[in-house]
C-alpha cells in the first residue's frame, strides 16, 4: 500500500463524516443590524462535554510546512470539538481520517481555500494545523475545562504529502 497521500478540494459533502466546512453559505444568510450586516448562521456546532467545560475563542500562527510533508502523528479531542477558520484569504491543509479500533486510518487531506474553515467533531483523528507558504492565524474554538481533551497516535511508518503545489 502506497504511503502517499492524495490532496482532494475541501468540501461539505467530503468532509461531512469529520464535521463541518465553515465558508460562506447563500443558504444560511439573513440580514441582521438593520440590514448592513449579512449574518451567515449556525455554520457548525461547537461541542464541550463534561461538568465546568466551557467553548473558548483563541488565535493560533501555524508556520508553514515543508514539502513532501510526513504525516507521522494524528490527534483527537474527546470531550469537545475544534474549529479553525484563517483570518487571512490563505488556502491550508486539513488531514482527517476515520477511527479504526481507537487509532486513526489512512489519513485524508483536503486543501482548504482561504475561505473555509473547518470544525472537527469529538473524537474525530487530525492533525495539527498545516499552514501554507507564509505564517497564518487562525481563530480556532474548542473546549476549555477539566479532562483530558487530547488523544495522540503516532504511526509506525509515516504517510507522505507531496507539494500541494498551489
Amino acid at each position: 500500500m502506497s504511503r502517499s497521500l492524495d490532496i482532494h478540494p475541501l468540501t461539505k459533502t467530503a468532509f461531512a463524516p469529520f464535521g463541518d466546512v465553515i465558508e460562506l453559505d447563500p443558504a444560511t444568510m439573513r440580514y441582521i443590524n438593520g440590514g448592513n450586516t449579512e449574518r451567515f448562521h449556525a455554520l457548525a456546532v461547537a461541542e464541550a462535554a463534561g461538568e465546568g467545560a466551557r467553548v473558548i475563542v483563541n488565535l493560533f500562527r501555524g508556520q508553514p510546512r515543508s514539502f513532501p510533508y510526513e504525516i507521522g502523528m494524528m490527534e483527537r479531542h474527546p470531550l469537545g470539538s475544534q474549529s479553525f477558520s484563517p483570518l487571512a484569504d490563505r488556502p491550508f491543509l486539513v488531514v482527517v481520517s476515520e477511527d479504526e479500533g481507537g487509532k486513526p486510518g489512512r489519513p485524508q487531506v483536503f486543501l482548504a481555500s482561504g475561505g473555509q474553515g473547518v470544525n472537527y467533531r469529538r473524537n474525530v483523528w487530525h492533525h495539527p494545523l498545516i499552514a501554507l507558504d507564509e505564517p497564518s492565524t487562525f481563530v480556532v474554538v474548542d473546549r476549555d475545562g477539566p479532562g483530558n481533551n487530547l488523544e495522540e497516535h503516532f504511526f509506525d511508518t509515516p504517510f507522505i504529502i507531496r507539494d500541494p503545489a498551489l
